[in-house]
């Protein structure tokens, strides 16, 4: 049966509702760390979690256009560390016999208002039914928002320093604002580093500068026995699909290896499941860069998610195992031999280049013997770049939705700068050539 088609035939009987089995939905559009926070408040909750996407037609009738397309957005839930199953062509307004079918008994969602395109409330009939579930909205972030960044080319979200921030010696506000604001921030990195049951410690955290070198942030269950360690860095802004497959292909990639070095034999997996539980052959550390020095080689706006909201989309993702915040924008032999997991097995990079013109900065792994490359896939071509010039085809679109959403600022006179800003990165970087 379709997942287009979810009701049970005549005839046959009604599927077990099981309670720790829940139901969260939504456009998912840019899998950004709001989503991620409703994903894991949700997975607290029960021991399953499936999770609805809808389609780019409902999400036009009711929303406004999407900027990522149904495929993309299922590849990133399918990446959420905390999703048991995606479930594609979910109703827009959440139906009882739907979640009853794949099994769920409740709906989660945030404690914010969704409503259908006729104004509606889309929960209306699993709250009737009382079979939903409220988990508090994630602060200060959405779609509305990120898009509303492109549009009117901000840079307020810029973070100086990360470790400040979160020590509240950084941010907006008095003392004792920044000191809370700083206090919760650390916390939502805490629960986003938990494992697959979003109760336990699971990605290592730590910082890196190159002033005090490494320092750690939080500890979780750190590579296990028999485990490549390989590495991978990045601005991961947006944190698209194009990102995604990378990481998906370099956890492939080492399960390939691995399979021809005798991981998968019966013996090795019964003495693996001897000692406690299965698990993969690769430990993968992601460097994420600092705002700083993404603005430094992209220019304009970019990027417009800052390293505290990149670092929790990372955080997330299923393919990831630990994050170094401040990760340096060329991974020297002192860098990476400075490793707390020590000198990585491997140092992978993708297809496309973070900036085509800069010379190569991949000198030391290559020397160390440890580089290798992801070819081609997919989505190779989606990143900030090529979203944010998906909006800004479509901007008389996107304007619309935001002006729905309350947006009061001149748009126009917005992309009148970002195009000069965008010709002043352009002569930067001929002369840099």
């Amino acid at each position: 049966m379709s997942a287009t088609d979810p009701i049970s035939p005549p005839g046959e009987p009604a599927p077990e509702l099981l309670e720790g089995r829940l139901w969260v939905d939504g456009c998912f559009d840019f899998f950004h760390h709001g989503h991620a926070g409703a994903v894991v408040q949700a997975r607290q909750l029960g021991d399953e979690l499936y999770v609805g996407v809808h389609s780019d037609e409902a999400i036009l009738e009711n929303k406004g256009p999407t900027v990522m397309n149904l495929k993309e957005r299922l590849l990133a839930t399918d990446a959420c560390r905390w999703v048991t199953k995606s479930i594609p062509y979910a109703p827009y307004v959440t139906q009882l016999d739907w979640i009853s079918h794949f099994g769920c008994k409740y709906v989660v969602h945030g404690d914010d208002i969704t409503s259908d395109g006729s104004g509606e409330d889309c929960y209306r009939f699993v709250k009737a039914a009382d079979r939903f579930k409220v988990v508090k909205r994630t602060p200060s972030i959405s779609t509305t928002d990120l898009v509303g960044r492109m549009l009117l080319c901000t840079r307020g979200h810029f973070i100086k320093s990360l470790q400040d921030t979160l020590a509240g010696k950084e941010g907006h506000g008095g003392e004792a604002d920044r000191t809370a604001e700083g206090k919760a921030m650390l916390e939502r990195m805490r629960l986003y580093a938990t494992d697959e049951t979003a109760k336990n410690p699971g990605a290592d955290v730590w910082f890196w500068s190159k002033e005090k070198g490494f320092k750690e942030l939080f500890a979780g269950v750190g590579p296990k026995l028999g485990q490549r360690v390989v590495y991978v860095d990045g601005g991961f802004d947006l944190f698209s699909s194009g990102h995604i497959e990378f990481l998906r292909l370099v956890v492939e990639a080492e399960e390939e290896l691995a399979r021809k070095d005798g991981w998968y034999s019966e013996q090795a997996v019964n003495e693996r499941k001897g000692k406690g539980k299965d698990y993969g052959p690769v430990f993968v550390v992601a460097g994420v860069h600092d705002d700083e020095v993404i603005n430094k080689w992209k220019g304009v706006n970019y990027p417009i998610m800052n390293i505290y909201e990149r670092g929790l989309c990372v955080l997330q993702c299923k393919y990831i195992n630990a994050v170094v915040f401040g990760a340096p924008f060329e991974p020297t032999k002192e860098y990476l031999t400075g490793l707390p997991w020590g000198t990585p097995d491997a140092v992978y990079h993708g297809p496309t280049s973070f900036m085509p013109f800069t010379e190569d900065v991949y000198t030391a792994p290559k020397e160390l013997g440890i580089y290798r490359e992801i070819g081609h896939h997919d989505f190779e071509d989606v990143n900030a770049g090529t979203i944010v010039q998906r909006i800004m085809k479509s901007r008389d679109l996107y304007e619309a939705r935001q002006k729905a959403k309350g947006m009061k600022a001149d748009i126009e006179a917005a992309h009148r700068q970002r195009e000069l800003l965008e010709e002043e990165q352009r002569k930067k970087e001929a002369a840099m050539q």
